[in-house]
This record gives C-alpha cells, structure tokens and sequence, in this order.
C-alpha cells in the first residue's frame, strides 16, 4: 500500500528541482559537444591542404573539393544520427554490426577504431609541430624531437585521466572564435594576398581532378562516430537526454566543422595562398595572409596546436579505453590480456596508454613528423568503420521495411566504399587497411579461444562508461 506523502513529494519536487537543471544541462552539454568535436574540427588544420596537394595547387578546384567532401561529412552524420537513435546508452558502428550480421562483425570496426586512434594520435601530434614550426621557424631542424617531446607531454598528461575534457572544449571554442575573426579580416581588410595561380593545369577535366582529390581530404570526417559512442559517458542522463546531446553534438559538428571548412577555403581562393613551403602550413600561411604576424595570428596558431594536442589527448584516453574494456574484468575475462586493464589511482589503463604512445612515435618517426604524409593513409581505417556502420543501418531499415531509408543507407554506403576504394588505388593506405584487418582477426581469434564471451557488441559503450 502506497502512502500519500511520497505522491505529494513527488507532485511538489520536480519544480524545486528543475529550477537549476536547464542550466546544468546547458554546462554539461557545452563541455560534452566542444570536447567531442575537438578531433573533426582540429582536422580542419590540415584537411584542406591535403586536397590542394591532392589538385597539385590547384586553387580553382579547391572550393569545389571541398564542398564535396563537406557533403559527404553531411551524409555520413546522417548515418550517426540514426545510430544515436537506435543505440541511446552508446556503442556506435561496433554495436550496429553487431546486431545487424552478429557478434562476429563487431571486430572490423573495433580494429578500424584501434588504427585510428593511432592515427589520429600520430597525425595530430605532427601537425601541432608543425603549426608551431610555423610560428618559430627555428624549429624547423627540430621537427621530429620537438613532435616527440609533445608525443609524450600529452601521453604523460593522460595519466591524470579525463579531468582535461572541460580544456578540451575551452580550446575547440578558442580556435573556433578566433578563426571567425581571422575570417573576418580577410574578407574585409587582409594584411597581404599570395601569388598562387588560380589553375595550374587548365588541360586537364576539372571533375576527374576533384574525384580524385577528395577522397584525401576525407580526413575531415575522423572523429564523426564519437558522439555516437561518448554518449555512453552521460550515465547520470536518460536515454531521452542522451540522445539530444549526441544528436546536438553531431549537429553542431556539422555546422562548425563544415562552415569553417568552406570559409577558410573560399578565403585561401581569395587570397590565392597556395601549397606552404616547408617550415610553414596552408592554414598557417592563410591566417599570416589575412592578419599579418601579429597578436591574432600568434593567437591563432597558438590555439590551432592546442586543439591539436586536445584531439591527440583525446585519443589517448579513447584508445586505452578501448583496449581496457577488451581485456575484461576480474568476473568476466575478456579478448585482450588482463595486463592491459591495469590502472593508476585516476582510472588510467597505463600499459595501453603506452602501448598507443609506442605506435604512434613509430608512425610519427616513419613519416619524418610530417603531417601531410600522414593524411594518405588517415582516412581509410575510420572509413571502413563508416561503411560497416552504414551497411548495418541499411539492414535494419530492409528488415523493418523502411525502404526509402534503406536506399538512403544504401547509397550512402556506395558513396563511403567509393571513397575508400580511390584511397586504396594510392597504394600506401593499404597499410592501413591492412593494419585494420590483422587488428580485427586477431580479436577475432582471441575471442573465440577465450569461448566467445557475450556482450562484444557493446565494447564500445563499457569503454567510453568507464
């Protein structure tokens, strides 16, 4: 029997209670987005002149490029939307191919997130050197040792746990803000204009060129499927709630990471800023052309390397993460050895963490600390994460009967498995897809000789949980 002083609390609490929940959500949601977007927006800093390079320096089909790539950036959100949807509690693709083909097929997105992280980690890293090369060109000789000391600054910061999330989204805001007003000065009032031809090969088709050429400035889209699987951090929020902030995040994804895309490269065709030299980057260069070197463009490369390094910070947390969740619990053993879930005081899985710190200084060596280098192989192990999640959603749609959705899903995956398929003609990346697929089977492998424990599928959500 029921009394009727909890159904008067009950009646009377609520208001009391939301008075200071509106706000705490909206600080909450802040730091979640700004902190989850720091990877794709950061990838702005070196994404764009992967295409120029791609065009060899051609200005005139860059715009054009990189509103392709943008588009597809807007397709394959849409595919994320719909996870965040189906999967409220977090999981991402891995979830998805799970449910949709079995547990089996949880592994492929698992080793595409493994490379990427590395990835991510390597490349990010690389391009905060570079960037502050750019501002001290003294350190061009120093490029690699000066990589590896911020290689293990941010690892060594990773030992403290994710009390640097708040920083993270403080330095995506930062670099947003003062890239608008670097924007705004070289449409109104530029410092000086470059001297890049507008074409450099007239001759050739215009739209051979950009197909080609998007698939490297694919890069934008790394970090998409985070808020699909950060989600799973929001334990104190509901599914409802959840899914607003994932769905929001991805939203705000869209909208910062695409329209700074464009903005940057319509103002990199009008101040015709070509491939940087050495000691410098495009970004670099278009921000020096539009504010001269003074405070704003020190501000912005300063907030442009520690964006960079919140990206390679996140990784660094997202990875271990990973790798802890697949070595198990003490009740339940897992895919990966036990020693790889050990942590420190701050929940920090140290031996994972150097695991990837180990990885990714061999990358950066191999690649002499150059970021562009880097860009070639970064998109093709996400992408394979991309176009198993797509095909995942494409059959839950058939097996409900939703058939537009289903040939939305379908197509979307055409486009992914395109723009995977002209990387991997480069030759190079296959190293990354190669890399993805060892990582799965080998987890594969280890999985069925540990008996097939259930509950792969939701690797993912334990990971970001914890």
């Amino acid at each position: 029997m029921t009394s009727s002083k909890p159904t008067a609390a009950v009646a009377t609490a609520p208001p009391l209670a939301e008075r200071g929940r509106g706000p705490r959500r909206s600080v909450l949601f802040f730091g979640f987005a700004f902190a989850v977007i720091a990877d794709p927006v950061s990838s702005v800093a070196y994404a764009i002149e992967a295409a120029l390079r791609a065009l060899h320096g051609d200005l005139a089909l860059l715009l054009p490029t990189m509103s392709l790539v943008v588009g597809l950036v807007v397709v394959v959100t849409a595919n994320y939307w719909q996870l965040v949807r189906r999967f409220p509690k977090g999981g991402g693709a891995a979830a998805a191919a799970g449910r949709a083909f079995g547990p089996r097929w949880t592994f492929l997105p698992i080793g595409a997130l493994v490379v990427d992280f590395v990835l991510t980690i390597g490349i990010s890293i690389s391009a905060a050197a570079s960037a502050v090369i750019a501002l001290f060109p003294g350190l061009a000789a120093w490029r690699i040792p000066l990589a590896m000391v911020l290689l293990v600054v941010v690892a060594g910061l990773t030992w403290f746990g994710h009390g640097g999330r708040l920083l993270f989204a403080v330095m995506t805001v930062a670099f947003v803000v003062i890239s608008v007003a670097v924007l705004i000065l070289g449409f109104t009032s530029p410092h000086a204009t470059g001297h890049a031809a507008a074409a450099t090969d007239p001759g050739r088709s215009a739209a051979l060129a950009v197909v080609l050429a998007f698939p490297v400035a694919m890069a934008l889209a790394t970090g998409i499927e985070a808020p699909s699987t950060a989600i799973a951090q929001l334990g104190q929020l509901d599914d409802t709630h959840r899914r607003r902030f994932g769905r929001g995040t991805l939203a705000l994804l869209v909208v910062i990471v695409g329209g700074l895309t464009l903005a940057l490269t319509a103002l990199a065709v009008h101040l015709h800023v070509g491939i940087p030299a050495t000691d410098s980057t495009q970004i670099a260069d278009i921000a020096h052309a539009a504010a001269g070197p003074g405070q704003l463009y020190g501000a912005f490369q300063l907030t442009s390397s520690l964006l960079l390094l919140a990206a390679a910070s996140s990784s660094f947390q997202a990875g271990p993460g990973l790798l802890k969740a697949l070595s198990g619990t003490a009740e339940q053993p897992g895919v990966l050895p036990p020693v790889l879930g050990r942590t420190n005081r701050h929940h920090t899985p140290y031996w994972s963490v150097v695991v990837y710190l180990a990885a990714a200084a061999l990358i950066i060596v191999a690649a002499a600390g150059q970021e562009q280098e880097l860009v070639l192989f970064y998109a093709v192990a996400v992408f394979v994460s991309f176009l198993v999640g797509l095909m995942a959603m494409a059959r839950f749609a058939t097996r409900e009967q939703k058939t537009v959705l289903a040939w939305v899903n379908g197509l979307a995956a055409g486009a992914v498995a395109f723009t995977l398929a002209v990387n991997l003609l480069r030759g190079w990346p296959l190293l990354s897809l190669a890399a993805t697929l060892l990582i799965a089977a080998g987890l594969y492998v280890r999985w069925t000789r540990a008996g097939r424990p259930s509950g792969i599928e939701d690797v993912e959500t334990h990971a970001e949980a914890n």
